[in-house]
């Protein structure tokens, strides 16, 4: 019954409005292919191919409905050496590994390290990403482009998509730009450059294509860290989509599916000779915004592709590219989180040097994973710090007796301020307490360091008593003490 009502739901919920997303979706697809293959090196039926099928193949297995994923800029720009230094069947090689890598990371859950990316660095990657969209455009409006008749219909595309659903919602406002300008553009014959410019289009349908390579060790060390770049940021962009569609449609995602789903649209798409890809934010949202949230609006994605370069490409090389960057240059101003020059005034500022670092390292380095990862870095460091600022440490001298009482989490930041809170070598003071029942112990640094103070003291001639070890900070002490004897001696470890 589950299942049945999950298929009614992702395949049969509004249809209409699901196909006409994935026909937008579809159209937008078609530059986009042609210039990451074009990116890479290769011919543009290898972009076209791959798009159509990883967008067909996730539609049915992905774990985030909605969501589009196809050839990408982020994939193309890891293999150009590749494929000037080998050729293209490397290339089909490398993103077939590419799915078994993706499969392997599915396999060891490693979706869940999306769980320590913070809200800061989505932003920041979300702000990248619009910024990256937009500027992808403006090929098409400076140097020879740079006419008036191309800003016109930019303009008259734009006016289109943001006036129509003033008047009617029956059919997406993107669409509707590209059918009216392309109209008008074949009957006017305007001056403007066509998709057809953009590169020649196949005519005839994928078919199953073994990687034309030497079955050797050297050939997978010639691959394998292509392959293994390619994965990584090819999940890192497609799971950083998904949070970024599950907050869209206030709904939740598979990511674990959406990891073997990946892996296994791109292993297929290896052997039909296309190159690899991962989920896209600018077509996610161009899904989004047109209506589409289920599987279908996906599905229809990858096939209408197919079927327009095929069946109708003579007719979809006339699509006026003006009116393409026009629905780009929505996605664009749809995708950036305009909040967020407000949300700078009252986040914490370590909060804002997050996502404003995460936007210029990918801006500045068109590399996803490089902001990211300094995201993720810089939000790591700014955490430790927080933390550390909330340990406590009190001291009193009663005689003869020297207590010390610590309090909040002990790692591997905050060690140092123990190891200087301590006095050594204090004359007249033979007992030394350390009372550590508001403390916590974290890592093998903690106990590294207690182990330190402890044996230090004892050294001096001083009766130590640890005390008010908490359950969990005892078995740590335990399992990693540098040196055993002074808590052996001790006799007081875990009360």
């Amino acid at each position: 019954m589950a299942i049945h009502s999950d298929f009614k739901r992702d395949w049969l919920s509004n249809p209409k409005t699901e196909f006409l997303a994935g026909l937008v979706v579809a159209l937008a697809l078609i530059p986009e292919a042609i210039g990451f293959a074009i990116i890479a090196g290769v011919d543009p039926r290898v972009g076209l191919y791959a798009s159509f099928s990883i967008a067909v193949i996730i539609s049915m297995i992905g774990g985030r409905p909605g969501m589009i994923s196809a050839a990408t800029a982020a994939v193309a720009v890891l293999v150009v050496p590749l494929v000037r230094d080998h050729g293209v069947e490397y290339l089909f090689a490398a993103t077939i590994l590419m799915g078994i890598f993706q499969a392997i990371a599915a396999l060891l859950r490693l979706d869940l390290l999306m769980r320590f990316v913070s809200r800061s660095v989505i932003t920041g990657f979300v702000n990248a990403l619009a910024i990256l969209i937009f500027m992808a455009q403006l090929p098409q409006l400076t140097g020879e482009a740079f006419t008036w008749q191309t800003y016109a219909m930019v303009a008259a595309g734009l006016a289109i998509i943001y006036g129509l659903p003033k008047l009617t919602s029956w059919v997406p406002s993107p669409l509707a730009a590209i059918i009216v300008l392309a109209a008008v553009s074949m009957y006017f014959r305007v001056d403007v450059s066509t998709v057809g410019d953009m590169g020649e289009l196949p005519d005839s349908l994928p078919w199953i294509h073994i990687p034309q390579i030497p079955i050797t060790w050297e050939t997978l060390q010639i691959i394998a860290p292509y392959s293994l770049a390619m994965a990584a940021v090819g999940l890192l962009e497609s799971l950083l989509t998904a949070s970024i569609v599950d907050d869209m449609t206030e709904t939740r995602s598979d990511k674990k599916r959406e990891t073997y789903g990946q892996g296994i649209a791109n292993f297929v798409t290896g052997f039909i000779g296309g190159m690899g890809g991962c989920a896209m934010i600018g077509q996610s949202v161009i899904n989004i915004k047109s209506g589409g949230r289920r599987r279908l609006s996906t599905f229809v994605a990858g096939v209408m592709l197919l079927v327009l370069i095929v069946g109708l490409g003579p007719l979809v090389a006339q699509i006026p590219m003006p009116a393409l960057v026009a629905v780009m240059i929505f996605v664009s101003i749809s995708t950036f989180r305009w909040k967020s020059f407000t949300e700078i005034t009252h986040h914490p500022w370590p909060s804002n040097v997050v996502m404003i670092a995460t936007v210029v390292m990918v801006v500045a380095t068109h590399d996803l994973s490089i902001g990211v990862l300094t995201g993720v870095l810089l939000s790591g460091i700014f955490f430790a710090w927080k933390v550390r600022q909330l340990v406590t440490i009190q001291d009193f001298v009663e005689v003869t007796t020297h207590r010390y009482v610590f309090g909040g989490q002990i790692f591997f930041g905050s060690v140092d301020m123990l190891y200087e809170a301590m006095e050594f070598n204090e004359e007249g003071i033979d007992t030394v307490v350390i009372d550590v029942h508001d403390a916590h112990f974290w890592d093998i640094s903690a106990t590294g360091m207690l182990d330190k103070i402890v044996e230090r003291l004892q050294n001096e001639g001083k009766t130590v008593e640890l005390i008010g070890l908490n359950e969990a900070s005892a078995t740590l002490v335990e399992k990693y003490s540098d040196n055993d004897r002074p808590f052996e001696s001790l006799g007081v470890v875990g009360h």
